[in-house]
C-alpha cells in the first residue's frame, strides 16, 4: 500500500496534516535557501520600519502583499529547483534553463517589492528629513 491509499480522504484530520506540511515546506526552505532568511529578515524590518514610521494601513497592506509574493515566489523557485535536481541528476541544458527562469521569476518580483516599497516609504521619509 502506498502513502496515497493510506491517507483519509476528507476530513478534519487531513486538513490539520496540510498545516503541518506546508510548515514543514516553509522550514524547509528557511533553513536550506539563504534567500529565504534574507526574505525574513527584510519582511521584519520593512514590518517595524513601516509600523514606527507610522505608515497607513493600506500602504502596510501593500507591503504584505509583494512581502507574501516575494517569500511565495522563493518558495515556488525552491521547489522547481528541488524537482529539476531529482528528474535530472546531471547537467542539461533544459534543467538549466528552468531553474534560471524561476529564479528570474523571483529576481523580477523582488524589483517590484521594491518599487512599491519606494513608493510607500518616500512620503513618510522625506517628512522625517524636511
Amino acid at each position: 500500500m502506498d502513502w496515497k491509499e493510506k491517507r483519509k480522504k476528507t476530513g478534519i484530520r487531513r486538513l490539520g496534516f496540510s498545516f503541518v506540511y506546508a510548515a514543514r515546506g516553509l522550514y524547509y526552505v528557511y533553513k536550506h535557501e539563504q534567500n529565504m532568511k534574507i526574505h525574513v529578515f527584510l519582511t521584519l524590518f520593512i514590518v517595524l520600519l513601516a509600523i514606527s514610521l507610522d505608515v497607513g494601513l493600506l500602504q502596510i497592506g501593500m507591503l504584505l502583499i509583494v512581502i507574501g509574493g516575494v517569500i511565495t515566489l522563493e518558495m515556488v523557485n525552491t521547489a522547481i529547483e528541488r524537482v529539476v535536481d531529482l528528474v535530472s541528476p546531471t547537467y542539461h541544458p533544459l534543467a538549466k534553463t528552468a531553474k534560471d527562469v524561476a529564479a528570474a521569476a523571483v529576481l523580477i518580483y523582488s524589483m517590484i517589492a521594491v518599487i512599491v516599497g519606494i513608493i510607500v516609504f518616500y512620503e513618510p521619509v522625506m517628512n522625517l528629513f524636511l
